[in-house]
């Protein structure tokens, strides 16, 4: 079987089960909009059984797999700050340890389904704490601007509509890639 056709039936195998309904995975997400700790991901993977270091959590990062943190400042002197992952990594691990189960490597995934999902996620990240600011830099004024209001709406939803597109371009990309190699 080519590694497409692995690829899309891991995906929706039975065989080797998420560790998660997609309704745990959104309640992580909404629980966490700030992002998790390396430890905290290492913790909410081994309450489901699934055993991850922090040196191979740090590998994936690395290698791509998995977006990088964003440092963030921690309340109190002299506490200095803490990279934060967004919580959909724990969906990205899953994903990656149902593929490992089923024999693809470290580098047919990295090749194969993560292009570029990293740099996407971030852009998607770096967006929110950007209109975060802005919807803050609002309130601050203690004005009902409603067509800066709007043009900031308007602003989001384009922002939104970027990333899709990106996902889909890289969805595509690497379907291409992986038709191209099957013929060789």
């Amino acid at each position: 079987m080519d590694l497409k056709k692995r690829i899309q039936a891991i995906q929706s195998s039975a065989h080797e089960p998420s560790c998660w309904e997609e309704s745990e995975l959104l309640e992580l997400e909404r629980a966490h909009p700030r992002g998790v700790g390396v430890q905290e991901v290492v913790d909410i993977l081994a309450s489901r059984g699934m055993r991850l270091s922090e040196a191979t959590f740090r590998k994936y990062v690395q290698l791509g797999l998995l977006p990088r943190s964003v440092r963030v400042g921690r309340k109190g002197k002299n506490r200095g700050s803490q990279g934060l992952y967004p919580a959909t990594v724990v969906r990205q691990l899953d994903l990656i340890r149902r593929l490992m189960a089923q024999g693809l490597t470290i580098d047919e995934i990295r090749r194969e389904l993560l292009f570029v999902r990293g740099d996407v996620d971030d852009l998607a990240r770096r967006f929110e704490r950007v209109f975060e600011k802005l919807g803050k830099a609002i309130e601050m004024r203690g004005e009902g601007d409603e067509v800066l209001a709007r043009a900031i709406s308007d602003a989001k939803a384009l922002a939104d509509r970027l990333v899709e597109g990106l996902k889909a371009i890289e969805v595509r990309l690497a379907a291409r890639a992986r038709m191209a190699r099957a013929v060789v």
